[in-house]
């Protein structure tokens, strides 16, 4: 080939061009704030509102913040301290956080039992959270109960080990009938715990079986944000699996359980929590069987309990009733009796429906938790409202303490909130 020829040829590049980065307008923060803040002229107008009602919010918050105060040990010190300018006292926080925390009642070397527990609340809750870890660890789950129960209070090693024998009695008599309809099964295995649990209380009492091996701590005298805590963490947990068998009740073919689920559910459903707060202080105890003393905390759980069970039962009567008529005909069809199609086919699918509700409800519930304040429950708000503010120290201290009992709540709503978001995508909740 000649040269001229050769010269007459196109040029083929045999190496392509480095990439060059896109335009600033499409990528990067322009082109989330042209997509999410300034797509449509409306908009843009309530974006730049609403920035301008977060510039006023800061400018008056964040100067009073910085300039808060951690080191005093009185409002008066606080004052002496800013000398005229605005600022936070925030030295009750650090003067008092033992109390926020534990209550004033909680001795104070004894602190390492409930944050014992509270550490081991994660490690026993991983399991059931995130389904992907072995199922070994559910065996420390069923146990953490009646551990955390004898880190907190304290006493006799034999009260939680009577409770524990309750329990695997209960789930006997559970498993022994559920084969016939679900709600039968769970409410005579509820009842069968309790009559061991009373059984094995009056023996621990008439007997005294052994020196309480820890450093007893009555109820009185749990507070702060771990009472919370524990009424949160205890009747959510409760609550769900009472939930489900008052739903699967509600739509039994038998008459009486059918009808006692009913009335529970309306019933509780129509009376605010606070009344029930009132009769588990007053009134509960002449429910039991006299001389038995029933803790308050107990009571407290109790109705608690029952307020939240009957609006689960509710949302999960909503995802049930979701469900097309075909699911049940399948399990019909593969030969399932009645516990078998609800645990393998219809449940996991209407509590995958039910997530939003449930959450909803658990959330809802964890800080109606701070209504036990008004039957001298010293929870977090209850200490604020009590002896914090009563003492001449830190009187006219609010904002502070609120913001505070306000981050925490926050804390654990938001975590709940994000783990249910969580849960919906991993188990494609849209059934796409």
């Amino acid at each position: 080939m000649s040269d001229t020829h050769a010269e007459s040829v196109a040029f083929v590049r045999e190496t392509a061009l480095p990439p060059t980065a896109p335009p600033m307008a499409a990528s990067g923060p322009v082109l989330w704030a042209r997509t999410n803040l300034f797509a449509t002229w409306p908009n843009a107008i309530l974006s730049i509102a609403a920035a301008y009602v977060i510039y006023l919010i800061l400018a008056a918050t964040l100067p009073w913040m910085l300039n808060g105060v951690w080191t005093a040990d009185s409002l008066r010190g606080c004052r002496e301290v800013l000398d005229g300018t605005s600022g936070a006292c925030f030295s009750v926080l650090t003067e008092r956080w033992n109390q926020l925390l534990f209550g004033f009642n909680y001795p104070s070397e004894l602190y390492w039992r409930p944050t014992l527990a509270f550490v081991l609340l994660f490690v026993a809750a991983a399991p059931v959270l995130f389904f992907d870890l072995p199922r070994k660890l559910l065996i420390f789950t069923g146990l953490y109960p009646f551990l955390a129960y004898w880190l907190i209070w304290g006493g006799t090693i034999f009260i939680p080990l009577v409770a524990l024998i309750g329990v695997i009695v209960g789930y006997a008599v559970y498993d022994r009938l559920v084969k016939r309809n679900f709600a039968l099964g769970f409410f005579s295995g509820i009842a069968a715990a309790a009559v061991v649990w009373w059984i094995g209380g009056a023996l621990i009492e008439q007997f005294a079986f052994g020196a309480p091996m820890m450093e007893e701590i009555a109820s009185r005298n749990l507070g702060g944000f771990m009472l919370n805590m524990m009424l949160g963490v205890t009747c959510v947990s409760l609550s769900l699996p009472i939930g489900v068998a008052l739903a699967l009740g509600r739509q039994s073919s038998l008459p009486v359980v059918k009808m006692i689920c009913v009335v529970f559910i309306e019933f509780i459903r129509g009376v605010p929590l606070i009344t029930l707060l009132f009769v588990a202080n007053v009134m509960l105890a002449y429910f039991f069987p006299p001389g038995s003393g029933v803790d308050l905390f107990l009571r407290v759980v109790i109705m608690i309990t029952m307020f939240s069970a009957a609006y689960i039962a509710e949302v999960i009567r909503g995802g049930l009733a979701a469900l097309p008529k075909g699911q049940y005909e399948a399990a019909d069809s593969l030969g399932l009796d009645y516990a078998q199609s609800m645990r393998l086919i219809i449940l996991p699918q209407a509590l995958k429906i039910s997530i939003p509700g449930i959450v909803n409800i658990a959330v809802g519930l964890f800080k109606d938790t701070t209504l036990v304040s008004v039957i001298s429950l010293f929870d977090i708000v209850g200490m604020i409202r009590g002896p914090i503010l009563a003492s001449t120290d830190w009187a006219g201290v609010y904002w502070e303490l609120f913001m505070f009992a306000g981050g925490m709540f926050f804390i654990v709503c938001y975590g709940i909130s994000q783990y249910s978001q969580w849960l919906e995508r991993r188990l494609a909740t849209d059934h796409r």
